[in-house]
């Protein structure tokens, strides 16, 4: 009887209440495959204490290693220390990341998945020692695992350019939007309406406050289309302040419609599948997008869409989405007003939308990244 093949999985974005970005592609994609693969037992390497509600199917064993990685100065010991020691310990059949570090003091093939290269494009939007750590590592990692996955073509094409991985190495596996996402009857959507903009319409915007986001150009931006429409419309922000929020403080000090503007912080899923479903318009115009989530959640819930026309953002807003320069206050104004008052063009978005959406589900994600497993796993059998 041939033996199981074992997987270790680096599970440490798995938190309760706080599935981000990371954690959110960590959790649909390998609950899907690990249901999806009885046959194979999945080691889940958790740094802190995890919740029950991960352990999606009887294939799986929780593993906490020693110490939290929560900050950088910590990663090094997780990585190459703790994990180095796991696996050499249990020799498992493949190690997969999910957030783009590895184990360079291993020999467990290993696949990654690296989201993007912002930090490589934007050094000054992130702090000095984590950037610098991440542009040390980061490279090495890439080039030690047997295959890489990423998000977009975009991002496949900036990882074999910057750090020479050969194309045939790297696969491009979408995120998916949960079926959470729904259009809303025009009873919920006036309810939502009602809970965030006093009754009214309103553009949103979901991600954290960050420079690379472009947030102090939106309401730069929001301010010129109401002096000029005096539109009723209200923005709304929905995302935590994560690092150097001082030109968005700024931008809205300046503003002169300023109490159009409400930041709402962080929220949980559900309120935020709520507030995407009852927005005008989801304007996401950011800088660089390794994939840009917000994006597809928007056409999921027949809600037309603003985004940029760089990196990645066209790609996955196909001919479904206002494509603007990011750069341009006046571009995103004009967006923002032609969105509010042409009933035709917001139609034929929404139309679109749903044609694009279709590419986008997590079924599709977990069967491409475990396509990308199964890859290393046969080339290691046959070597043998």
């Amino acid at each position: 009887m041939a033996r199981r093949k074992r997987v270790a999985v680096n599970a440490r974005f798995l938190l309760k209440d706080r599935l981000e970005g990371i954690g959110n592609f960590t959790f649909e994609s390998i609950t899907r495959i690990v249901r999806s693969h009885p046959e194979v037992d999945f080691y889940f390497l958790f740094d802190a204490k995890y919740r029950s509600e991960f352990l999606v199917a009887e294939n799986v064993t929780p593993i906490v290693l020693f110490p939290p990685a929560r900050r950088h100065a910590l990663w090094y010991w997780w990585f190459e220390i703790s994990i180095a020691r796991w696996l050499r310990k249990h020799s498992p059949d493949l190690f997969l990341s999910m957030d783009g570090f590895g184990c360079l003091h291993s020999s467990v093939p290993q696949v990654l998945v690296i989201h993007d290269l912002a930090f490589e494009h934007f050094r000054d939007n992130v702090p000095y020692l984590i950037g610098k750590y991440y542009r040390h590592f980061s490279p090495l990692y890439a080039r030690k695992a047997r295959r890489l996955a990423t998000v977009s073509t975009f991002s496949k094409e900036d990882i074999a350019t910057r750090y020479g991985i050969p194309l045939d190495r790297i696969d491009v596996v979408y995120n998916g939007v949960r079926e959470a996402y729904q259009p809303l009857v025009k009873e919920a959507q006036e309810a939502v309406r009602t809970q965030y903009a006093a009754g009214g319409k309103y553009f949103l915007y979901v991600g954290a406050i960050h420079p690379r986001k472009n947030v102090a150009r939106l309401l730069m931006a929001f301010d010129r289309f109401k002096q000029t429409t005096g539109a009723e419309h209200r923005l709304i922000l929905a995302g935590r302040n994560a690092w150097d929020v001082k030109d968005v403080r700024e931008a809205h000090a300046q503003m002169t419609c300023k109490d159009a503007v409400s930041f709402v912080g962080y929220l949980p899923n559900e309120e935020i599948v709520r507030l995407t479903a009852g927005a005008e318009a989801v304007v996401l115009v950011s800088l660089f997008e390794g994939f840009g989530v917000p994006i597809v959640e928007a056409m999921r819930c027949d809600v037309p869409v603003i985004t940029s026309q760089v990196s990645s953002m066209p790609e996955i807003a196909g001919d479904a989405a206002l494509l603007v320069d990011p750069e341009s206050v006046d571009a995103i104004a004009h967006a923002l007003q032609r969105l509010a008052s042409d009933m035709a063009l917001r139609a034929s978005l929404v139309a679109a939308g749903r044609k694009q959406v279709e590419q986008f589900t997590w079924d599709r994600t977990a069967a491409a990244l475990w396509s990308a497993c199964e890859r290393v796993l046969r080339e290691e059998h046959d070597a043998k």
